[in-house]
């Protein structure tokens, strides 16, 4: 019996390198792969997996309680803004792929509108690790820009085209894909209108920024340079169409509380004023509505494009102890993962992460001020780290609090039995 072989490149016959015969040839599964690159090039070949891959997680998109679910497993608390955004992404990507589903039934011809997010939430309370997570569980490329960089066009700074070119780039240039992403705008809150009132000079950087965001973020076909920079005549343009990019936009919305304060009548003087708690005076952002971020300084166009509000609240010391211990990424354990490379273990002790949890809430720099707090107190231990192997490491209150030195205990070797 004669022994098939690849006629090009010898190369025997395999389940996953299947062989094609012709007249006394076989060419083999590389080699046909090979010859397609040759003569057309391999980004029709990279883009069609790419798109495989992105249709099988559609296929197998989570549902709403799946989604969060698995953001709970990142982010502690903000029930709340977990399920309106779980819900939010869920309908977006099932508008884009399956509402074809629907054919031959009376809503056929029902449009499905884009709802994109808008994220109202203090210093480190989540947002920016919501959208990435997001991002993350569905393998779909992300962007993350900060609007106080973004001027209109023609002025110093950056235009808000670039924010698509950011996303292209996550895309590892591939168009399709990024067509299909999802852009997080942060700090919108700063490109809020001077005042309420129109003004005779131009607010390049405040409503121009709201102007210009509506068109990308309502959905069109939008020329951009793929290198990013200004545009400029006689130069070569990338168009994406931003219909199915989903927008979330994020903002601390420092003031806001005040006008929800007005509107709930809360900042009357006199002998008419009634007394409130302290907890009774707090401001509930889940009250949040559109004629107060037309009152905060967003244009109606804008806040119209984001249908969905969500609101995070600030962090208790009993979540910041949870963050700082429970998440898959958790800072205790990737600070126990590194001793652990040095043949150290870490222990902190329940004051000592009650210690680190008080200073960042004093600090109000919200969960994202955790690590560096935790790294000023982690640099002279992890300075004689290596001088330590086989030693237990445990943190307490007062390091975290008058920078005193952990206590240190030697372990003693476990005998190895014959």
């Amino acid at each position: 019996m004669i022994e098939k072989k690849c006629s090009f490149c010898g190369a025997k016959e395999e389940e996953n390198n299947p062989l094609i015969a012709g007249h006394d040839v076989y060419i083999c599964k590389h080699c046909v792969l090979s010859a397609y690159k040759i003569m057309f090039g391999d980004d029709k070949l990279e883009t069609s997996s790419q798109e495989e891959e992105l249709l099988e997680t559609i296929d197998n998109l989570m549902t709403p309680k799946e989604l969060d679910r698995f953001l709970g497993e990142y982010i502690i608390g903000q029930e709340r803004a977990r399920k309106l955004l779980s819900v939010a992404v869920y309908n977006h990507y099932k508008r884009i792929f399956k509402s074809k589903e629907t054919s031959g039934t009376p809503y056929d011809d029902v449009e499905l509108t884009k709802s994109n997010v808008l994220l109202i939430g203090p210093t480190g309370s989540g947002k920016t690790l919501l959208a990435q997570t997001i991002a993350k569980i569905l393998h779909v490329p992300i962007a993350i820009a900060d609007a106080t960089s973004l001027t209109e066009a023609g002025y110093v700074g950056e235009d808000v085209e670039n924010i698509l070119t950011k996303l292209i780039q996550a895309a590892d240039g591939d168009v399709k894909k990024a067509e299909k992403g999802i852009v997080f705008i942060d700090e919108i809150d700063k490109i809020s209108r001077m005042s309420e009132n129109r003004s005779i000079t131009r607010d390049v950087s405040g409503e121009g920024v709201q102007q210009a965001l509506l068109k990308i973020i309502e959905g069109a076909d939008v020329n951009i340079p793929p290198k990013g920079g200004r545009k400029h005549p006689n130069q070569e343009f990338t168009t994406i169409n931003t219909n199915n990019i989903l927008f979330i936009c994020g903002g601390a919305f420092d003031g806001l509380e005040d006008i929800l304060k007005k509107k709930q009548g809360q900042n009357v003087l006199g002998f008419g004023q009634e007394k409130k708690t302290k907890e009774e005076q707090e401001v509930n952002f889940d009250m949040v509505e559109p004629d107060d971020l037309v009152a905060y300084g967003l244009i109606p166009e804008l806040i119209g494009r984001l249908p969905i509000i969500a609101s995070l609240h600030e962090i208790s010391q009993e979540d910041m102890i949870k963050i700082l211990t429970e998440p898959k990424n958790a800072l205790v354990k990737q600070y126990k993962k590194l001793f652990a490379i040095d043949n150290v273990e870490l222990t902190f002790q329940e004051d000592a992460l009650k210690a680190i949890a008080a200073k960042s809430i004093a600090r109000k720099t919200g969960a994202r001020g955790l690590r560096a707090i935790v790294e000023e107190n982690m640099i002279d231990i992890m300075y004689e780290l290596p001088e330590y192997a086989g030693y237990e490491v445990v943190i307490t209150k007062e390091v975290i609090e008058n920078g005193e030195k952990p206590i240190y205990i030697k372990k003693s070797p476990i005998e190895k039995t014959a």
